[in-house]
């Protein structure tokens, strides 16, 4: 039985080893605590730290392969084990793409992949020559660390932005800038990648985020051309090819209007493992993004990406700001008794308001009427009531 040694102990992770055990594998999980998401529903854990090179030595131990479910293993850390022979998929010249965003920025510039204008912030006086360039338009970024919203900033001023800039480069945070973009909506492009070269895409989706966080995702995305839709994958499968990627990749997207208000899409940033955008992939297609990452980074054939459906909504469930006092098993059953066909994933971790805490997923031939239920049903897991009509 192959084993895979994941590195990260949350959801994705928990949502690895549902595919591995219907793959025949099994799954080695390097936890921080006994009672993590993925740590509950593994036979196998290792508790430790993931910045510690002797607990990853434990965790791989005897492993057929390396993987994530998260990108911030130091990168000198696995330089050192695929020099020792470690079998580490996605590796480091890839994984540093997804952990550093300034990094990301320049390769994907060099490939000519579009990207806004952005720049490396060494300096307040770099941020304010940038707010000058881009006539105030500026996004400022953490390069390390950021996700959900977290580790980006939108400066009104220029006199903002210095005082920002200063005080983060006081505290020791590496910065970059880009123009901020006239957002239509998000996309995001999943791809998978073996270490033998073959790809798949599944198809481009929309996400939608609140507070900086991916509320829905609906697939594939309503509206979007059949011509974009396929130049979009194919720039997905050519930037997980150009970089080395192995495993899932998500390329989250950024789509405006240029000035004849046709649509263009600009790379906003990138996921190197399952995403919150390919959770739909579970119920909707015909291989998930779990099964064909742990696929993937074995080098076995890749499962066909086709949907199932016309139309599949995933729905997050996402931490209200008090828990309410109904059970969560009495929740899913009022949502089942309302809507039988809701696919209910739960990740097994206690309430905090905003905390991902499981997604619904939604099949169906109609976006509007598909959209509705799978909100509705992660609407009544946060609040123990439906959505008011209207």
């Amino acid at each position: 039985m192959p084993v895979v040694a994941v590195i990260g102990d949350g959801q994705l992770a928990r949502m690895m080893q549902t595919a591995a055990i219907e793959l025949g594998q099994s799954l080695r999980v390097l936890a921080g605590a006994e009672d993590s998401s993925a740590a509950q529903v593994a036979a196998d854990v290792v508790l430790g730290d993931y910045t510690n090179i002797d607990d990853l030595h434990r965790a791989i131990e005897g492993a057929d392969v390396m993987t994530f479910d998260h990108e911030h293993v130091p990168t000198e850390h696995l330089h050192q084990l695929i020099a020792e022979g470690v079998n580490v998929q996605p590796g480091p010249d890839a994984l540093v793409n997804a952990q550093d965003k300034l990094v990301m920025r320049k390769r994907l510039r060099e490939l000519g992949a579009p990207v806004p204008p952005f720049a490396a912030i060494e300096s307040v006086e770099d941020a304010e020559g940038f707010f000058d360039a881009v006539n105030g338009q500026v996004c400022l970024k953490a390069r390390r660390g950021g996700y959900d919203g977290k580790g980006v900033w939108f400066p009104d001023t220029k006199e903002d932005l210095a005082q920002l800039v200063g005080e983060l480069l006081e505290a020791g945070t590496s910065l970059m800038a880009e123009k901020k973009v006239a957002l239509s909506r998000e996309l995001s492009a999943m791809v998978a990648r073996t270490p033998s070269g073959e790809t798949k895409a599944w198809p481009v989706v929309e996400s939608v985020q609140e507070n900086g966080v991916c509320a829905q995702a609906i697939a594939p995305a309503p509206s979007l051309s059949a011509e974009l839709q396929e130049s979009t994958r194919g720039l997905a499968q050519r930037i997980a090819t150009e970089l080395g990627v192995t495993g899932v990749l998500a390329v989250e997207l950024f789509e405006t209007r240029d000035d004849n208000g046709q649509p263009e899409i600009f790379v906003n940033e990138l996921a190197m493992r399952p995403h919150n955008t390919g959770h739909w992939t579970q119920d909707g297609c015909v291989t998930s993004q779990f099964e064909q990452h742990l696929r993937a980074v074995l080098d076995y054939p890749l499962g066909s990406t086709e949907t199932l459906a016309e139309v599949t909504v995933m729905g997050n469930v996402l931490g209200a700001d008090v828990d309410p006092g109904m059970p969560m098993a009495t929740r899913m059953a009022e949502v089942w008794r309302k809507y039988p066909e809701a696919k209910i994933h739960l990740y097994g971790k206690g309430h905090r308001p905003g905390r991902k805490i499981g997604h619904v997923n939604m099949v169906g031939s109609d976006v509007e009427a598909t959209r509705e239920a799978a909100l509705a049903s992660a609407y009544f897991l946060v609040h123990a009531e439906w959505p008011a009509e209207g």
